[in-house]
């Protein structure tokens, strides 16, 4: 995927209709849908116990990134409203981002995970692979819980439709811009 079909969460960008390059979806109930994911990166450290050698994760990142080109708004549905739900969503993922990598740290950090590997070269990278295993199984956890609260999202704002709802959970976004 190109770069530039990824936006990465800013307190200063919002959402332009032009963010949103995907065709609509004829068969969806919804009048839009915005892709967003997590970006992960994380340092590897290693210890050596009892002529076994041990892998640690530490300093987990993430980034909440928007994907262009798989979001989509249908073209008679676009609307300043629908826009800015839409960037609910984005915001709401970011609100999330924070709690997220502190649940990922506390289960993670701290423990020793065994490597494979013949030579140090093996480990090195098994190591990598596993640990990118280990931190994208937790996150996978994470953003279902999430696509749960998305759900809850479009199901109290009525998809935007309801302009106090919404107003109320805009007021919370607000806060992430501070």
């Amino acid at each position: 995927m190109d770069k530039d079909d990824i936006l990465v969460w800013s307190k200063e960008y919002l959402l332009k209709e032009d963010d949103f390059k995907a065709d609509s979806n004829p068969s969806a109930f919804e009048d839009a849908s915005s892709k967003i994911k997590y970006h992960y990166t994380w340092t590897l450290n290693s210890d050596k116990q009892n002529d076994k050698i041990y892998f640690n994760i530490e300093d987990i990142k993430l980034e909440t990134h928007f994907l262009r080109h798989l979001s989509w708004i249908r073209e008679e549905q676009r609307s300043s409203e629908m826009l800015n739900h839409e960037q609910g969503h984005f915001d709401l993922a970011e609100q999330l981002r924070e709690q997220i990598v502190d649940k990922i740290q506390k289960k993670l950090y701290g423990k020793n995970f065994p490597t494979r590997g013949q030579n140090e070269e093996q480990r090195k990278q098994f190591a990598r692979e596993d640990s990118e295993k280990i931190i994208a199984k937790e996150l996978e956890n994470e953003f279902s819980k999430l696509e749960q609260i998305r759900k809850k999202y479009d199901t109290d704002t009525n998809f935007g439709q309801n302009l106090a709802i919404q107003k109320q959970f805009d007021q919370q976004f607000l806060k992430l811009r501070r």
